[in-house]
């Protein structure tokens, strides 16, 4: 009876794969939440043994780990703007936030001695959360306002002291409604303190592969545009809203561009 059962859930597996999109979404979902667990697990040891603890130098490891993910999806990753990370010294990252996907391209074009600011509650995800901190992830508590100001003036001095860079969403949340939220000015008043660049990153929309809502996941396609850097010496508290809608302007420009581009490659899901 055992091995009928086995033979059955064999036969199964294929069947579902081929007739049913809800399973395929669930089963992928699954498997990319294992899979980065596992990688967790082996690079553990690895950042303890190369780094000794906490070390933003940690960040190389995670990024030479992940990069090979996109494969196991059927994803393809697309480029443009590469010289504009090329800049000396610490700046800050911007970019939109669709899903856990965005991990995917962020490995893809990671700087050196880059690492991001996440929510509190990643520390506590298991093999995941502990890689992260290895990695010198800076946790912000995003329901009390003045802990989020106290980390991101901690984040500054450290950015300066230690010549770090610092990749951050400033929607604050995913949203994959086909544009982007307002932003938050927290990354704002990080970089006018630190008196450093902000770079921003936009991802393509990836409705052309993957719904969330109606449970579709599809191989696909990512393009991401990195723009110039924008500036902040001279900058103050006073610039940030102007700094902040500007930023927005230039991301949402490219956002629509960029996806339909892809909707127009692919072609939209059917939902």
């Amino acid at each position: 009876m055992d091995v009928a059962w086995m033979l059955l859930l064999l036969l199964l597996f294929p069947l579902l794969m081929w007739t049913s999109s809800t399973f395929v979404f669930y089963f992928k979902k699954f498997f990319y939440v294992a899979w980065m667990m596992f990688l967790a697990i082996v690079g553990i040891p690895i950042c303890l043994l190369k780094s000794g603890g906490r070390d933003v130098e940690n960040m190389r490891i995670i990024r030479s780990m992940v990069r090979h993910v996109k494969y196991l999806f059927g994803l393809r990753i697309e480029v443009r703007g590469w010289e504009h990370l090329q800049t000396e010294g610490p700046y800050v990252i911007i970019s939109n936030h669709q899903s856990s996907l965005d991990v995917l391209g962020m490995m893809e074009i990671l700087p050196d001695r880059c690492t991001t600011i996440a929510k509190k509650e990643l520390v506590y995800a298991g093999t995941v959360g502990l890689i992260c901190w290895l990695a010198g992830i800076v946790f912000i508590n995003r329901k009390k306002t003045n802990d989020a100001k106290s980390v991101m003036a901690d984040a500054a001095k450290t950015m300066l002291d230690e010549q770090v860079r610092l990749w951050v969403f400033p929607e604050g949340t995913r949203n994959q409604n086909g544009d982007l939220l307002p932003f938050k000015k927290g990354a704002f008043h990080l970089a006018v303190q630190a008196q450093v660049p902000i770079i921003p990153v936009v991802f393509s929309s990836y409705n052309s592969f993957y719904l969330r809502k109606e449970k579709q996941f599809n191989s696909g396609v990512i393009r991401l545009r990195i723009l110039p850097k924008i500036e902040t010496k001279g900058l103050t508290s006073d610039d940030v809203s102007c700094l902040s809608d500007q930023s927005h302007s230039l991301m949402r420009t490219a956002f629509l561009e960029i996806s339909d581009s892809v909707a127009k490659s692919n072609g939209p899901l059917k939902h």
